[in-house]
């Protein structure tokens, strides 16, 4: 049965998978990481990728137009970053707690929203395949890494982009001073207040292209509680990435594989419980969150509201 596991074509296909499969992981974990290096932790995410999920579906239902799909859901990602950051920037709400509420307001709004608009579960025309010319062409590596949508490629072209932007610009210096120490940062002149703001809204804006990737370019359906729970791995994933974009990219391609194989095991009929197969995600988030503990060290002001004082 295993042996069924090794065939070039369904290695080929788990890769393929893999690769496709890791998109919403870096788009979510990598805006996380935006707000996190700032010093403001968001347990919202998922609640973010479950609206722009399924306004992007919405508006792909009704449209027949991705591009607009995406639109409204960074739009709705955006504005809900902007809300995160406003209870936690604003009004110095405990972030843990104030994640939580934005979670479970996306959870509930886009359960809603669904049943009120569409009521059954329906598909959508997504994002197509969008083959690089002559290099998905190549044995073996075509398929593999240059036969995706569009939104994929966006996602690993944001990894060098991120990390550009966190190390080799003015406002990535101030990003990380702010996490760091945000009292002197604000003593030279930096507005945490600003910065915060920014980052939280970048990462809110991630989550909903996040969301659109599910359910208009990997998925093309919306359903209750569609990302399962996605968002939380994504935080898990800036933890072992160190709060770095190249860690986030290894854990995002891990988490995805081992997403890619459970569907592999469960296609080919491996003999393995099913429910076993569906937990090895969270099996591995547990792990990793274990491990990190013990290898990195947080953004000093993580998760630490900051109050100016003249």
């Amino acid at each position: 049965m295993f042996a069924d596991l090794f065939t070039g074509s369904v290695i080929i296909g788990l890769l393929s998978s893999g690769i496709r499969l890791a998109a919403p992981y870096l788009y979510a974990a990598i805006g996380e990481n935006f707000g996190q290096r700032s010093g403001v932790l968001n347990l919202g995410v998922d609640g973010i990728m479950l609206m722009g999920a399924f306004s992007g579906f919405y508006a792909v239902f009704k449209t027949g137009n991705v591009w607009l799909g995406l639109l409204l859901a960074m739009l709705v990602g955006l504005l809900m970053g902007l809300a995160m950051a406003f209870i936690s920037v604003t009004l110095n709400a405990e972030q843990g707690i104030s994640g939580i509420g934005v979670y479970l307001f996306g959870l509930g709004m886009s359960d809603l929203l669904f049943q009120k608009l569409v009521n059954n579960v329906e598909t959508v025309r997504g994002f197509p395949i969008a083959p690089i010319p002559f290099l998905s062409e190549i044995p073996v590596l075509g398929p593999i890494f240059f036969n995706h949508n569009v939104l994929v490629y966006g996602a690993y072209l944001l990894v060098p982009i991120a990390w550009f932007v966190l190390n080799k610009t003015t406002f990535g210096l101030q990003i990380r001073a702010v996490g760091e120490n945000p009292e002197a940062a604000d003593t030279l002149g930096v507005s945490v207040a600003r910065v915060r703001y920014i980052t939280v809204t970048i990462g809110g804006l991630l989550s909903g292209v996040a969301g659109a990737s599910l359910s208009i370019a990997l998925l093309n359906v919306f359903q209750q509680n569609l990302t399962n729970g996605l968002g939380f791995i994504a935080i898990a994933l800036v933890y072992f990435g160190g709060w770095r974009p190249s860690g986030i990219l290894i854990g995002s391609l891990i988490f995805s594989l081992v997403n890619a194989l459970q569907v592999w095991v469960q296609v080919k009929g491996i003999n393995i419980s099913p429910d076993l197969a569906v937990m090895m995600p969270y099996i591995l988030t547990i792990i990793v969150l274990v491990i990190s503990a013990q290898r990195v060290r947080p953004p000093g002001a993580l998760s630490k509201p900051y109050e100016r004082t003249d």
